[in-house]
């Protein structure tokens, strides 16, 4: 994921960085339209009209957010796109798992007020997310050749729900055995998608 923005004399996160970071755990915790512009100021230490300053309003400030883990989220899965369908596979799982469990606010967010973003944002973001998708098939259809491109985006999607279901929960366990147990579940349902020992495509 892509680092967040810091002040260089200071190194701690910029005051826009800060306001992002807040607003994801306040959608996250009360919804887009319950969370006002004096709400964020307030948690963020400034007034709600110097938060203008910053965003020009909670729309931009939702589409910043989705468009940045839509673009990070795109960014990862490219990065590791290449080499064995298997591996390929694998770090795939590991790098959308590693992501809803350090951003479960996120996600939150990213499932629920979509549609509250504006026109343009939300077609964009939907198109980084297709793309995001399309890495998965791609990589699913050369392990199964005979898997439809409709299927591997069904098992696609399916994946998502279980890795993003960490936000809801309720886990008691460490992260770690979290992860461990969704990890082993997604592939072992992934690897079920054709007969064993089918021959992968290069």
């Amino acid at each position: 994921m892509a680092a967040p923005e810091v002040d260089p004399r200071t190194g701690v996160p910029t005051r826009r960085e800060q306001i992002l970071q807040v607003a994801a755990r306040l959608f996250a915790k009360h919804g887009f339209h319950g969370v006002s512009i004096t709400d964020l100021g307030a948690a963020v230490g400034i007034s709600g009209p110097a938060l203008y300053r910053h965003f020009p309003g909670k729309e931009a400030l939702l589409a910043e957010m989705l468009l940045r883990i839509s673009e990070d989220l795109l960014a990862g899965g490219r990065a590791r796109s290449t080499g064995a369908p298997r591996d390929v596979l694998a770090a795939l799982v590991d790098f959308q798992l590693d992501f809803t469990l350090r951003e479960p606010e996120l996600i939150v967010v990213q499932d629920r007020d979509l549609d509250n973003l504006p026109d343009d944002a939300r077609r964009r973001v939907r198109q980084l997310q297709r793309t995001y998708v399309e890495i998965w098939v791609d990589t699913l259809r050369r392990i199964h050749p005979g898997l439809s491109a409709d299927a591997a985006r069904i098992a696609a999607h399916g994946t998502f729900g279980l890795l993003n279901s960490t936000p809801h929960s309720g886990s008691r366990g460490s992260p770690d055995e979290v992860a461990a147990l969704l990890r082993t579940m997604a592939l072992t349902a992934l690897d079920g998608l054709g007969p064993a020992g089918a021959d992968e495509q290069p």
